[in-house]
């Protein structure tokens, strides 16, 4: 989604916490539309500025886009895109659960409830009033999610449930960057993959521009320990990569029907962009 940098005063940073998961973004095809400033929220986590216009509405964190949701369409050719795509690689079939931990406006979640109308969708987000926000502006509560406020990854260890796919999108926002609340890739993963069900995924996002590869190749290298099969989803304009893994994960063949299901051309444009390419095991 390009390059991204939260500045935050000092004094807010201790305050950001695990779901509070400001996006990487590309300024040049969102920003094409004719939006407006309407409104600066600044909740317990961030401060953000609300754009809109009369089909679309962006939430903005220091220049770069949060969340995004429009009228009519679902994708954007960037990060989101690679998210949704990455939970319906389950060899099984589509997930009839989802856990999303990270909501912030709710663009992937949009994105997922229209290709899965009859998935269970649980959330995590640690933001109420970014949610409320989101309730007002993006029309969040048609998504039909259980939302819980709560520490993501707490919250994991606290549930007694499996999910078939468990999408981790958390990231804090820091002085300059954005960065994951926990360094340790093994240990995240041990805290997760509890609640994985047999045959399912676990889903990351991961910023892979200057600054991030380090991560990045830590996360690649504890997936490959703990799982079978890992893949990496990506967009040419985006600046993330979705790391999939689990026991099996399917390959690109199985995301080209889905682009049928969107019924706006630029959604079919960006879909058929999405690609999926093999990081360990069976190519």
């Amino acid at each position: 989604m390009g390059q991204f940098g939260v500045k935050v005063r000092k004094a807010k940073r201790a305050a950001v916490r695990k779901n509070s998961c400001p996006w990487p973004a590309g300024r040049s095809r969102l920003a094409a539309m004719a939006l407006r400033r309407v409104a600066t929220e600044t909740t317990g986590f961030q401060t953000l500025e609300i754009w809109k216009s009369t089909a679309s509405c962006e939430f903005r964190v220091a220049g770069a886009t949060h969340a995004w949701w429009h009228r009519d369409r679902f994708l954007t050719g960037l990060a989101w895109d690679n998210l949704a795509a990455a939970a319906l690689l389950r060899p099984a079939g589509p997930p009839a659960s989802v856990l999303m931990l990270g909501v912030a406006g709710g663009t992937t979640l949009r994105t997922l409830r229209h290709l899965l109308p009859d998935a269970e969708i649980t959330a995590v987000e640690i933001d109420p009033e970014i949610l409320e926000i989101a309730r007002e502006h993006m029309d969040l509560d048609r998504v039909g999610a259980q939302i819980h406020v709560a520490d993501a990854y707490d919250w994991v260890r606290r549930c007694k449930r499996k999910f078939d796919v468990i999408i981790d999108d958390c990231y804090l926002a820091g002085a300059d960057d954005v960065f994951r609340p926990e360094r340790d890739p093994g240990r995240l993963i041990d805290t997760l993959r509890p609640a994985i069900a047999p045959g399912g995924l676990f889903v990351m996002n991961l910023v892979t521009g200057s600054g991030h590869r380090r991560l990045q190749s830590k996360t690649r290298a504890a997936a490959r320990r703990a799982f079978s099969e890992v893949r990496s989803v990506t967009t040419p304009d985006s600046m993330n990569e979705a790391l999939v893994a689990g026991d099996e994960v399917s390959g690109p063949a199985a995301l080209r029907a889905w682009g049928e299901r969107f019924p706006h051309s630029r959604d079919r444009d960006f879909w058929s962009r999405l690609r999926v390419r093999a990081i360990f095991g069976p190519r």
